[in-house]
C-alpha cells in the first residue's frame, strides 16, 4: 500500500477509534488537534511515519531512561517471550527473570527495603501500597488509622486512590476525586510560596508546620501513611528546598507515620543517585517503582517494601490466611526479562553517572542561556530533570493568564524545531526529562530550541 494512503487510512482510524489518554476528546475528534504515528527510535531521537525525526527531550513520559533501539533488552525480551511468554506469580510461583530482578532491585534499594510486589504501572503500585499500608494498621490493631497524606501538586497516578493522591485539580474535576481518606498539604514549590518575602529555610519551616497542623486537625491516629515524590515531577519539577525532607521526615516520625517515596520518576537515576531516596536521604517504608525499572521497554511497576513492614505483613497472613491482593501480570516474565536487561545496561553504560554529569551540564547551560529572560521567571532542575518557569513580569512573580497557553505555544514552537518538551499542567512550565544517554552536543540543541522558542513566542 502507497505510505501516503497507509498514513491517512491510520489517521482516520485514530480519530474514530483510538481513546487516547489526556487529551482533548472533542478536538481531537472533530481533527481540530491533529495526530502523531510514531514508526521508529534510535538514542535520543523518534521519527514517525511522515519521516520527522525528533530529539525526545522528554524521554517518553520521563521512561525510556536508557535510550531507544537498545538490542540488550529487545533480545531478552525476545528470548523471554520464545522460552516462557507467560505464567502467573501467584502461590509461590516465580521465573529466572523475576526472582533475579527482585535481587537486583533489592541491592539497589535504599537500606532496609528487601521485598518487592509487581504491577504494571504507577498508578496500581501506589495502589498496592495504601493496601499495605491499611492492612499493616489493621494488624496492628489500629483500624482507625488509614488516611493517606499527599501534597497539593504531587503525581501519583489516575486511579480512584491513586488519582486522589494526586495533587492536581486536572486530575479530579469531574471524576468525584479526591475520596475521603485522603488530604493534601502544601507543595514543597518555594518559586510559588505566597509570601515573597520568606527565606528558603523559612519556606522549609512553613511546609513542616503545614503539615503539623494539618496532622493536630486531622488527629494522628486517623493518618497512615504520607506519600511524596523525592522532586515534584508533573506539578512542576520542582526540587524541594533545602532541608525539606530532613524537616518532613521529623513530623512524620514524631506522630508515626509511615513514609512512601514515589520514586516512579527518579527510581534507578534519573537524578544522577540510584535511588531519588537516598538523594535527599529519606528513610520510606515503601518505595514506588516504574518507569525506570525497565525504561519503559515493557510495563512493569513495584513496590518495595521495607523489612520492618514485612514483618508485620508475615505476621498478618499467620493470623488471616493468604494475602488476598494480585494481579493477573504481577512479575510478568517478559516485563521482568527487560528490567534485568535494563539493570544491567545501566551498570555497564555507566547511565545513572552520565544523567548525574550532563544532567548538571544541562541545567547549567539553560540557566545561562535563559536565566536572564524577561519571562524567564526560574530555571531549575536535578539530575537529568529541568524545567524553565515562564512569567509574564517576571519582578514581581506576575503569571501569564492560563487561557494564553503561552507554555503550551513555546513546546509547539520547539517542536518545530525538532525538540520535543512537554508542557506541564498548572502554569506556564517547559519540562526536560531526557534519556540517560544524552550528550553535552544534545543538551546543547535542547537549550537552543528553547531559547529560540522562546524568541518566537514571546
Amino acid at each position: 500500500m502507497d505510505k501516503t494512503l497507509a498514513n491517512d487510512q491510520l489517521t482516520q482510524w485514530d480519530h474514530d477509534h483510538f481513546f487516547h489518554p489526556s487529551t482533548h476528546l472533542g478536538q481531537f475528534a472533530r481533527r481540530e488537534a491533529g495526530n502523531r504515528i510514531i514508526e521508529r527510535a534510535e538514542g535520543v531521537r523518534i521519527t514517525d511515519r511522515e519521516g520527522k525525526t525528533s530529539l525526545d527531550a522528554f524521554a517518553g513520559l520521563y521512561c525510556v531512561n536508557v535510550g531507544y533501539g537498545r538490542t540488550e533488552i529487545a533480545d531478552a525480551i525476545a528470548k523471554q517471550a520464545r522460552e516462557l511468554a507467560y505464567y502467573h506469580s501467584y502461590v509461590g510461583h516465580g521465573t529466572e527473570a523475576s526472582i533475579t530482578l527482585s535481587r537486583m532491585i533489592a541491592e539497589r534499594a535504599t537500606e532496609g527495603l528487601n521485598h518487592v510486589y509487581y504491577g504494571m504501572s504507577g498508578s496500581d503500585a501506589n495502589e498496592t501500597n495504601i493496601k499495605l499500608v491499611w492492612y499493616y494498621n489493621n494488624i496492628l490493631g489500629r483500624p482507625e488509622k488509614k488516611k493517606i497524606i499527599s501534597r497539593w501538586r504531587g503525581y501519583h497516578g489516575s486511579g480512584l486512590m491513586t488519582g486522589s493522591l494526586t495533587g492536581l485539580r486536572l486530575f479530579h474535576q469531574k471524576f468525584d476525586l479526591p475520596l475521603a481518606q485522603v488530604i493534601h498539604t502544601e507543595a514543597p514549590y518555594y518559586f510559588r510560596r505566597d509570601d515573597l518575602s520568606m527565606s528558603e529555610a523559612q519556606f522549609t519551616a512553613h511546609c513542616a508546620a503545614e503539615l503539623e497542623a494539618l496532622i493536630e486537625r486531622e488527629g494522628a491516629d486517623t493518618i497512615a501513611a504520607f506519600i511524596g515524590e523525592p522532586v515534584l515531577g508533573t506539578g512542576g519539577i520542582v526540587p524541594p528546598p533545602a532541608g525539606y525532607w530532613d524537616a518532613i521526615q521529623k513530623v512524620l516520625k514524631k506522630h508515626d507515620i509511615l513514609l512512601i517515596a514515589d520514586e516512579v520518576v527518579t527510581g534507578f537515576g534519573r537524578l544522577g543517585s540510584m535511588m531519588g531516596s537516598d538523594h535527599y536521604g529519606l528513610k520510606p517504608d515503601l518505595i514506588t517503582i516504574a518507569k525506570g525499572l525497565t525504561s519503559a521497554y515493557a510495563p512493569l511497576s513495584g513496590s518495595i517494601v521495607s523489612d520492618a513492614m514485612w514483618n508485620v505483613l508475615e505476621r498478618g497472613t499467620d493470623e488471616n490466611g493468604v494475602f488476598g491482593h494480585g494481579w493477573t501480570y504481577s512479575a510478568h516474565p517478559i516485563g521482568a526479562a527487560a528490567g534485568v536487561a535494563n539493570l544491567k545496561l545501566l551498570d555497564s553504560l555507566n547511565l545513572i553517572a552520565n544523567a548525574g554529569e550532563v544532567g548538571a551540564y544541562f541545567n547549567s547551560a539553560m540557566a545561562e542561556a535563559l536565566g536572564g529572560h524577561a519571562h524567564v521567571g526560574e530555571v531549575r532542575g536535578e539530575g537529568m530533570l529541568c524545567a524553565v518557569e515562564l512569567v509574564r513580569d517576571r519582578d514581581d512573580r506576575v503569571f501569564f493568564d492560563a487561557a494564553d497557553k503561552v507554555g503550551a505555544r513555546v513546546v509547539g514552537a520547539m517542536l518545530e524545531r525538532g525538540v520535543i518538551a512537554r508542557a506541564m499542567p498548572e502554569g506556564d512550565i517547559i519540562g526536560f526529562a531526557p534519556p540517560f544517554s544524552l550528550t553535552r552536543e544534545e543538551a546543547d540543541e535542547i537549550v537552543e530550541a528553547t531559547r529560540a522558542a522562546l524568541s518566537d513566542i514571546l
